[in-house]
This record gives C-alpha cells, sequence and structure tokens, in this order.
C-alpha cells in the first residue's frame, strides 16, 4: 500500500491510497471464502463451489464490492496511523479506479483555534427602553382579541369580516372552491392570491362579481407562479370589528386579577420588559462572542458546519422529513437550498462553540458533579408528574455530560460578559502588578 498526503487544509487531509494488486487478490479471495459459505449454487453443495463458479454465478461485480467494502475501511485505517492522523468523523471516499485499485479519501481533522487576547474587548450593552407607545400597541391588540364582529347593512370595507362563496380555477383545474368561507378583508393579504382582497372591497351583501388575477412570479406554490386564476364571490354577510373601550371593564374582562386598566398596563409593561430584557440579554451575549471570535483565529473541517446544519435542521423539524418535505414545498425551495441558506448560521455557531471551549481551556473551568446534581433539582422542581422518570433519565452518562457543557459554557460566557462590561478583577490586578 503507498499513501500519499496530497495536502492538508481547512482542518483536511487528503490523502491518496494505492494497493498492491497482490492486495486487493488477498480480499477478492476473503469475500469468496465469506460468500461462498452463504451462497446456494446450482449442482454444488454450499460453500463448495469453485470462485469462478461462484463469480458467473452472482456476478464479478458483486464480489469485488464485497472486497472493497472489507479492504477500504481497513487500508484507510491503516493510513491514518501511517500519516499520524487523528480523524474526528467519517472521511469522503472516492474509488477513483480498480486495477491497481486507487482510491481518495478526504479525512476531517481536529479543528485548529488560537485564542485572540479576549481580555481586551470591551462590549456595551444596549439600553432597554419600554415607552408608553410599546404598552399603547400591546392595549390594541388585546382590544382586537376581545372585539365582536356585528354585521353591517354597507358596502364591504376594509377591516370587515366577509362571509362568502368562492368558486375559482387555474387552467381550468379547481382552485378554492368553498361556501360560506370567513375573509377577513385587508390590505396587501397575499391569500389566496395578492389582490383577492382589494376586489372584495366595495361589493354590497348578496352582491356578485367574476374576477381574474395572475399569481406573482415568487407565489409560494411554484406550479401556480405567473398563472391565472379565474374567481365567482358571493357575498352573504359583511360583519364590521366592534373594539372594547379601554376603560376598568375592559381590564376586568382580560382577566381577574386586573382590578383596573391601570394594572392591565402595569402587568403589560412589565411583561415587555421581561421579554425586552431576555432579548437584550442573548444579543449582548452574542455580541461579546463575536468580538472574541473576530480575534480569534478559527480553522474547522465542513463535515462540522453539515453536522450543525442536521442540528438545526432536526430542531426545527422535529417530527421529521414529513414535515420538513411540507415546509419546502410551501417556501417552493429544495432541501439543498435551505441547507445553503442555514450553513452561515450553522458555520457562525460552529465557530463560537470552538472559541467558547477554547476559552473554558484557557481559564481552565471546570463542572463539579454537585453543581449538575444541582442543575438536575432545578430542572425538575416544577415537574409533578413523572418526576422520578425524569431524574433518572436526566442522570444518565449521556445527559450529565450534555449538562456539564452546558454548565461550562454558561460559566464562560459570563466570564467573557464581566470582561466585556470591565467587571474582570482578576486582569485589573494582574496589569496593576505589571
Amino acid at each position: 500500500m503507498k499513501v500519499t498526503n496530497e495536502k492538508t487544509e481547512n482542518s483536511q487531509a487528503f490523502l491518496t491510497i494505492e494497493m498492491e494488486p497482490s492486495e486487493l487478490e488477498a480480499s477478492l479471495e476473503e469475500s469468496y471464502r465469506s460468500l461462498v459459505q452463504r451462497t446456494r449454487v446450482p449442482g454444488f453443495r454450499k460453500g463448495k463451489a469453485p470462485r469462478a463458479i461462484l463469480e458467473r454465478h452472482i456476478g464479478r461485480e458483486s464480489l469485488l464490492d464485497d472486497a472493497l467494502n472489507n479492504l477500504v475501511p481497513r487500508a484507510y485505517e491503516q493510513a491514518l496511523k501511517e500519516q499520524e492522523l487523528e480523524a474526528i468523523a467519517k472521511p469522503q471516499i472516492e474509488i477513483t479506479q480498480t486495477e491497481p485499485l486507487l482510491f481518495k479519501a478526504v479525512v476531517p481533522l481536529k479543528p485548529k483555534v488560537k485564542i485572540g487576547d479576549y481580555h481586551s474587548i470591551r462590549v456595551d450593552p444596549e439600553p432597554v427602553e419600554i415607552t408608553e407607545s410599546n404598552v399603547d400597541a400591546v392595549m390594541e391588540q388585546l382590544r382586537h382579541q376581545h372585539a365582536v364582529w356585528e354585521p353591517v347593512e354597507r358596502p364591504v370595507d376594509f377591516g370587515d369580516l366577509v362571509v362568502l362563496d368562492v368558486e375559482s380555477s387555474v387552467e381550468d383545474k379547481p382552485f378554492v372552491n368553498q361556501k360560506g368561507a370567513q375573509f377577513q378583508v385587508l390590505h396587501d393579504r397575499s391569500f389566496p392570491v395578492p389582490g383577492f382582497a382589494e376586489q372584495l372591497a366595495g361589493m354590497e351583501k348578496d352582491g356578485e362579481k367574476e374576477f381574474k388575477l395572475e399569481f406573482p412570479s415568487d407565489y409560494p406554490d411554484g406550479e401556480l407562479a405567473n398563472k391565472e386564476a379565474s374567481f365567482k364571490v358571493k357575498v352573504s354577510e359583511i360583519k364590521q370589528e366592534i373594539l372594547p373601550e379601554l376603560n376598568d371593564d375592559f381590564a376586568k374582562e382580560v382577566g381577574p386579577e386586573f382590578g383596573t386598566l391601570n394594572d392591565l398596563r402595569e402587568r403589560a409593561s412589565s411583561d415587555l420588559k421581561l421579554r425586552a430584557d431576555e432579548r437584550a440579554r442573548r444579543d449582548f451575549e452574542e455580541r461579546v462572542i463575536d468580538a472574541v471570535s473576530d480575534l480569534s483565529e478559527v480553522e474547522f473541517p465542513p463535515v462540522m458546519v453539515e453536522a450543525e446544519t442536521n442540528r438545526i435542521l432536526n430542531q426545527q423539524f422535529q417530527r421529521g422529513q414529513q414535515e420538513l418535505d411540507a415546509y419546502l414545498s410551501g417556501i417552493n425551495k429544495t432541501e439543498e437550498e435551505l441547507r445553503e441558506e442555514l450553513r452561515p448560521l450553522a458555520t457562525r455557531s460552529v465557530t463560537h462553540s470552538l472559541v467558547l471551549g477554547k476559552v473554558a481551556e484557557e481559564e481552565k473551568f471546570e463542572v463539579g458533579e454537585a453543581e449538575i446534581d444541582t442543575e438536575i433539582e432545578n430542572m425538575t422542581q416544577n415537574v409533578n408528574e413523572n418526576k422520578d422518570e425524569l431524574k433518572k433519565m436526566l442522570n444518565t452518562p449521556q445527559a450529565r455530560g450534555s449538562i456539564e457543557q452546558t454548565l461550562l459554557t454558561r460559566k464562560t460566557i459570563q466570564r467573557l460578559i464581566d470582561i466585556a462590561k470591565g467587571e474582570n478583577g482578576i486582569k485589573i490586578e494582574k496589569e496593576e502588578e505589571k
């Protein structure tokens, strides 16, 4: 066997491995001895057919495939030892020829992280401010949630809720056909086709109308893009939204815990502040980690980005491929196009993870068993049903390892936040000593 390391870049080694004819022949003979024991060949007892007869019976390609499936992984592992390489994931292998056997392997290697002077980073938190207009917007949302719809005797206006019968087709094929459908007439509404709501505006009760609309070129369902839909509609009822007045009675209707409108506004303001603080906290953490990443040199194999892309997809589509396919159909994209869109996010995530891991190493952070136990208690303290089963599951080695990593990351991020805010007392003392 001859191994050539063509190059090493992006934390990948590119190997070319050439096997001696005798090595391939030995693997073919090994496959023959294995396959002949499992294959019934007419005219021969099981395991007694000569190799030439077996090859004719199953085909030389089948014998060769079996031999390669055994030989290539062994040769690859031997090549790694010879080149003193440590792979972190499965390689990409391409067999380029079989006589003599020659294959190429792209070997994903351990990432390289050269951390910058993260003690020097300074990041200012963005101030969080909740204005009266923010609270007013929440009040308006609540009014709409508690509104009533009353029939009116006037033409359809934007904002109305209409009950209508719809008949439609696209190229003589049924499209939307429904009786008694409820539809809120809103400006720039894209369902079922952009411009549909505008056609309803001004119609009278019991009025009928026929019209045609063209689907835009970027319509989510690509099969309908640029096609024309024919509609026939009849409005049977027009309803107007009646919003409740903002007063103490409205507050009590929203919830019995609110005695006055002022109580409701204070709760809305408090909830907005909590959500805004959480968004600001996450944003600040991301900017701090970005600042450290910008100071660092990080190199890792593409396979790590693919793995992170898979993790993101699995997290977003927990019900599996069927849910993903339905989503892709809705946005008129292929899975590869979606993956391409996710790669920058996945690349950033991998970079952040590696940088945080290196900082934790530099800071010599550790997580003790007692800390993991405390975290498990915190995770289960509000669980009433199957609490013991959940604790048992969280105490498996794999789960405890995941919790340990989460706590380690949390410690590291907090350390960087303290530095970014200028609250790094240890660093200041070292500078004073100098």
